[in-house]
């Protein structure tokens, strides 16, 4: 199996449409700078035929990192575990280190039958919600038998009963349930457009010892003062700026291209890749030069 040293470099969402182009350059040198790939457990377990072989295809040539989409952590049903057996299964058979999830919830309970909605939804910063989450997240690494990492989310509506900021209810929920965090660039920076508060101060703020692996995306911008996590549109200067201040102060992480709608040719997706590439690089220049 691989480990979690294994995931390093730039990396890339694998969607079905992508994975003619990238199999058609394997060993080239267009794709020199894609060191992982990453998929959502749900598209894939239990896949026969034609993506069972493409998968195998990917298991055989890069590190593979999971990130799931519908575990939900804060949500008010008890977790899915026959769907975390299935996880482990998938993760074990696919020699797969690294499975993330989001901090928030999808799902909620109707007529006593638990229904999942399209969006994450954003969790109260309280104390109770503090303890509830770590308590799901270890749950998960106990039956999982290995630490996950936790994604900060994007979000539009703060609850009103919330008694912290983000950064705040963030680091508390790494603490209490003792995982790894999974950073996204991409989704502080739209926060602190939608909620005002500064990006960088942000940054500064995350316990860098528990990031294992970072996002990367494009948003939409609706108005000066909203945006929305779309990963459908090209990175802009500011997230980059972001990412960049991100390398200077906590290293080189592992950082994942997201493109989930308007997905273009693989070449100007390979574009943005080679520019993650290059910061690494620069940063990596820079310690070893320090050093």
């Amino acid at each position: 199996m691989s480990s979690i040293a294994d995931i390093h470099g730039a990396g890339l969402g694998l969607k079905h449409e992508l994975i003619p182009q990238i199999q058609n350059l394997y060993q080239t040198s267009a794709i020199s700078n894609i060191h992982f790939v990453e998929i959502a457990p749900e598209n894939w377990i239990g896949a026969g035929g034609r993506s069972a072989a493409d998968l195998a295809w990917f298991v055989e040539r890069f590190p593979i990192v999971c990130h799931g989409l519908c575990l939900s952590l804060g949500g008010p049903d008890p977790l899915n575990i026959d769907f975390l057996k299935q996880v482990k299964q998938f993760l074990a058979q696919n020699k797969i280190p690294l499975y993330t999830e989001h901090l928030s919830f999808c799902s909620d309970i109707q007529q006593d039958k638990p229904g999942y909605m399209y969006d994450l939804l954003p969790i109260p910063f309280t104390e109770e919600a503090v303890k509830y989450v770590a308590q799901r997240i270890r749950q998960t690494q106990d039956l999982l038998g290995q630490r996950i990492a936790i994604e900060n989310t994007s979000y539009y509506v703060s609850a009103p009963i919330s008694t912290m900021d983000e950064i705040t209810f963030l680091s508390a929920v790494l603490s209490e349930a003792d995982c790894d965090l999974h950073l996204d660039i991409n989704n502080i920076y739209v926060n602190s457009i939608n909620f005002n508060f500064d990006a960088e101060n942000f940054l500064k703020q995350l316990p860098s010892e528990r990031i294992v692996y970072s996002h990367v995306a494009g948003h939409l911008q609706l108005e000066s003062n909203l945006l929305v996590d779309t990963h459908g549109e090209n990175i802009i200067d500011p997230v980059w700026v972001l990412l960049n201040q991100a390398y200077a102060r906590f290293g080189t992480f592992p950082t994942l291209l997201e493109r989930d709608i308007n997905i273009p040719p693989l070449p100007e997706l390979i574009f943005e890749i080679d520019k993650i590439a290059k910061l690494q690089a620069q940063h990596q220049m820079k310690k070893a030069r320090v050093a």
